[in-house]
């Protein structure tokens, strides 16, 4: 989950007087450490080495090649690592040398490279495969069977078991990791690997290939071991996202995602999920769960539950091998409240999920002296030692422990795990056909509330205050209103402004396993009447959990170190619900219903939109609401047609348009890329007759988009490359050096600021700044991408390309730019009446669905409901300081309490503060976003704002934009 560590970490004042040692570690003797025990029956039952753990009982059927034959070293071995093509050769030969091993392709990653997972058990499993798999899949999804049947097919199936590693690419020793488990999984014969093997089918993945060869291969390149190091890669390691691969999971947006969603959710249903990161806690090895609070209020019980189960045999093995220095729970902040990583979201489908992260790296580290971690307690029993030199094949000992402990107690509970996924799922059907009731922080409120108006006590008890209260039975009832039942299901209506971004939304339910419906005919719920081709998801479905995450608001508890004390910060976001960011207009259905419907196998495409029949047509009109419209627009520009925008309502065929309807006057080219985005893009088209084209348009030409990245990958960067990608919108990325250069006017005419482009005081900057590696050190090819932004040779660059009539678009902290420019906006987030800044006790969103206010004047608001879902993630606030237009609000926040979905303690400071912008700059324009409004490619909601950016960007530089 965190950065590899720098060479800085990596003890260079010990690398010469240690020489002697390197060279025997490098001839594969990796494990004679102080750390360890010394003897070899110790070091083989830490399970260090690759040689049998005890004497077979039998020899192998076939003798497999070991990682040392196939590389030269063992894996391992200080300063070396494996690449991903290295690893699929060797995975191969595997295949071919083994009957305990089956490869099979499960996608094509990004970069285009072929993903490969390995399968392992007993040869007579690995014969029977289909059939095991069927069985996990049917008690996963639970329909259809009694309690005596599924308990049947517990008995006869197999526990199913992730394993990855290498998901991010500089946390090397996940990736490393898994070549040697599938080596000792398919050569080891002694008892208790075949007891793995013969109860266990181990689905081993190796999740980020293309991240893995860039790494392995970026610290490989140097000839001179004792110089190696993962730090300083000079992009990210997911073309797009990087370390955001692990955010991206019930989205399921990039490639690499979609395949091992499929699996997981589509066609393997393993009872647990294990997910290999580092680093480990500072002072520690090793972080295993259990998680800290909060859990997520929906999913089953059983599910923490068994996850202590599944930590309590880490720990255990951790201890009986003599393997210190592992903690939990408080030991760090990850927690099983969020939904969106590889192994959480497990959780929602009545899964075990889990991580570790442990330290290591090839170039040897250290372990720190951290006082408060040598003191035994209950989330650290067994603390390790400071050392000065840990190798990585200490680091190595702990991941395959951990990889046995998994395998052992789901060989032990094999039974019991498959019979449980079923339960989970069997209970989830009962609640979504019946009447039920999620109890979350905010419904505790409200009893405490109804409490304390009856008593005339004060209101809002909490943390101790609350622990042991006991109230009269009666107020039970507050917590079982009926209106506040959890749904039946929702409804998804065909005749909603944007349906193919619903269509979107629909097929990330499908990749992440949910069962949805459509309406083969019209049909009426609750006497609203619904069209055909309709989407419907009941929440009577084994992963009901994952249902009501993604259509209800999550609802994160007030989570502080003491009363009146700081917030504890957040595993990751809090709120995200991408039925709300993404703008989906939906039905919840709190009674039972039915309909005409009928399942959907796969994911759907949008239904054919409609071009209107009109000979001699001057031109046609699109809506503004469906994003796909950019689509259009861009292949329009690029074949040099002609686009407007209405900058007045019409009215044709008996329907009015509203300002911002796009308006494309009629030419065969035009006309053939309407007809095909008709017909693949699910957008219908309207016919302007002859004589009737619109009087006042904005024309829009093809903008020269710049998109800011810094050397090492913005991944806010890296996500908005993404979406231009999906979006058909041309760009070139461009890096501080050549802002700094100037004479941008004639390179762009719209420039892109992502979060954290621009320094804001925090220090942020500078310590990047001083890591940063000299030029001499990298590749030629990458130089140009070295340095930063700055006030004093960035800023007048920037001043002077608007003021020449560029567009700048700044999102989250790089709309600071606004105040470097000195125009009339300030924070919002400050005292009333001074420029002190709220504390965290104050104020703190840390990633929540807000509700926003937007102005129906503005063009860069055109498609834009009047109001949208925004993601704040510790995003800006401002207000206008100065009279006069020279800033304009075009959102803001319109109540105390903008929380749709999430944390936001203190929200009352955001009333009337201003959340998007646009002022005038001499002949250009600048774009203010303060939330996060591309954030993970997931808030299609206000993707629109960046796009009107970019067309208005591009319209602003065009000669006679405006015409009458």
């Amino acid at each position: 989950m965190h950065p590899a560590p720098r060479s800085s970490r990596s003890v260079r004042s010990l690398r010469f007087a240690r020489v002697s040692r390197r060279l025997v570690l490098l001839a594969g003797a990796a494990v004679a450490t102080a750390a360890l025990p010394s003897s070899a029956a110790q070091a083989r039952a830490q399970g260090v080495v690759s040689a049998p753990r005890t004497a077979p009982a039998r020899p192998p059927a076939v003798r497999v090649t070991s990682p040392r034959q196939q590389f030269g070293f063992d894996i391992g071995a200080d300063y070396h690592l494996v690449d991903y093509t290295q690893l699929v050769a060797y995975w191969r030969k595997l295949d071919r040398e083994s009957d305990r091993m089956r490869l099979v392709r499960i996608g094509t990653t990004a970069e285009g490279r072929a993903m490969y997972m390995a399968i392992i058990s007993a040869p007579e499993n690995l014969r029977k495969l289909d059939h095991y798999r069927a069985i996990a899949r049917r008690l996963a999804l639970a329909k259809g069977l009694t309690d005596d049947q599924a308990r049947a097919l517990a008995r006869e199936g197999k526990a199913v078991v992730w394993i990855d590693g290498g998901l991010h690419a500089t946390e090397v020793l996940g990736a490393q990791q898994l070549i040697q488990t599938t080596y000792e999984l398919v050569s080891r014969t002694d008892d208790e690997i075949m007891r793995f093997l013969r109860d266990d089918i181990a689905l081993c993945v190796l999740a980020n290939p293309d991240g893995m060869e860039l790494v392995s291969d970026w610290y490989n390149r140097k000839t001179d071991t004792l110089a190696r190091s993962t730090a300083d890669i000079p992009r990210l390691y997911q073309k797009y996202v990087g370390h955001d691969n692990n955010r991206d999971f019930f989205m399921a947006n990039q490639p690499e995602t979609q395949a091992m969603n499929r699996v997981m959710y589509r066609e393997w249903f393993p009872q647990i999920v294990y997910n290999h990161h580092q680093t480990g806690p500072a002072g520690t090895v090793i972080f295993t769960p259990p998680f800290r609070d909060p859990f997520n209020y929906n999913f089953d019980p059983l599910v923490p539950m068994e996850l202590d189960l599944v930590g309590a045999a880490i720990h255990t093995r951790f201890v009986a091998r003599n393997l210190p220095g592992f903690t939990m729970r408080s030991g760090a902040n990850y927690s099983t409240w969020w939904n969106g990583g590889l192994r959480t979201m497990p959780y929602f489908h009545n899964m075990i999920g889990l991580l570790t992260e442990a330290v290591g790296n090839p170039t040897p580290i250290e372990i720190p002296l951290v006082p408060e971690r040598q003191l035994p307690h209950g989330d650290l029993p067994f603390p390790i030692a400071p050392q000065r030199v840990w190798h990585f094949a200490q680091s190595m000992a702990y991941e395959l422990n951990a990889n046995w402990a998994v395998l052992d107690v789901a060989s032990r509970y094999r039974e019991q795990l498959l019979y449980d996924i079923y339960l989970m799922g069997k209970r989830s059907i009962e609640r979504g056909s019946r009447d039920s009731w999620t109890v979350t922080a905010r419904a505790i409120d409200s009893l405490d509330a109804a409490v304390a108006s009856a008593r005339q006590a004060p209101e809002g008890a909490s943390g101790d205050e609350r622990e042991g209260r006991v109230v009269p039975d009666s107020f039970y009832a507050v917590l079982r209103r009926k209106a506040d039942r959890d749904p039946r299901g929702y409804i998804i209506p065909a005749d909603q402004p944007d349906f193919p971004r619903a269509t979107k939304f629909v097929n990330i339910l499908v990749k992440g396993g949910i069962e949805v419906q459509r309406a083969t005919a019209p049909f009426t719920v609750n006497g609203r009447g619904y069209p055909a081709g309709s989407y419907v998801v009941m929440t009577a479905q084994a992963f009901r959990p994952h249902v009501l995450d993604m259509f209800e608001p999550q609802n994160h508890p007030n989570d502080f170190a003491y009363p009146g004390g700081p917030p504890k910060p957040p595993y990751d976001i809090t709120g995200w619900t991408p039925a709300l960011t993404m703008g989906i207009r939906f039905d919840r259905v709190l009674d039972g219903f039915s309909g005409p419907f009928v399942a959907v196998a796969d994911t759907v495409t949008p239904p054919p939109g409609t071009v209107a029949a009109l000979p001699g047509a001057a031109g046609y009109l699109l809506r503004h609401e469906p994003n796909n419209g950019a689509i259009v627009v861009n292949r329009l520009l690029a074949a040099h047609d002609d686009v407007r925008w209405l900058t007045r309502p019409i009215s044709a065929n008996g329907v009015t348009y509203p300002a911002g309807t796009i308006y494309i006057p009629a030419s065969p080219s035009a006309r053939a890329i309407i007809d095909r985005a008709a017909a693949t893009l699910g957008l219908s088209f309207d016919a302007l007759p002859a004589g009737a084209a619109p009087a006042s348009t904005l024309d829009l030409r093809a903008a020269r988009i710049g998109l800011w990245d810094r050397y090492g990958g913005s991944i806010p960067s890296g996500w908005v490359r993404w979406l231009f990608d999906q979006y058909e919108f041309p760009y070139r990325v461009v890096y501080p050096e050549e802002l700094d250069a100037g004479d941008l006017a004639s390179k762009f005419d719209v420039l892109v600021f992502v979060d954290d482009a621009f320094p804001t005081g925090d220090g942020r900057a500078a310590r990047r700044a001083a890591h940063e590696p000299a030029p001499a050190d990298i590749p030629a090819e990458y130089r140009d991408r070295l340095g930063s932004t700055s006030v004093e040779r960035t800023v007048p660059q920037l001043r002077r390309f608007l003021e020449d009539g560029g567009s700048i678009i700044t999102i989250g902290s790089s709309t600071i730019l606004a105040r470097r420019l000195g125009l009339p906006v300030a924070s919002a987030l400050v005292h009333p009446g001074t420029d002190s800044a709220l504390s965290r006790e104050e104020f703190y969103i840390p990633g929540s669905v807000l509700e926003a206010r937007v102005s129906e004047d503005s063009p860069l608001a055109y498609g834009i409901p009047d109001s949208v879902a925004v993601l704040f993630d510790h995003s800006p606030a401002f207000r206008i300081t100065g009279g006069g237009d020279a800033v304009r609000k075009v959102a803001w926040y319109d109540s105390p309490a903008p929380l749709r979905s999430g944390w936001a303690w203190g929200q009352k400071y955001l009333d009337g503060a201003v959340a998007v912008a646009e002022a005038n700059v001499g002949k250009g324009k600048l774009f203010l976003f303060g939330p996060e409004i591309t954030f993970r490619g997931q808030p299609h909601a206000t993707f629109g704002f960046l796009f009107n950016g970019i067309y208005l960007g591009g319209a602003n530089r065009g000669a006679g934009a405006t015409s009458e």
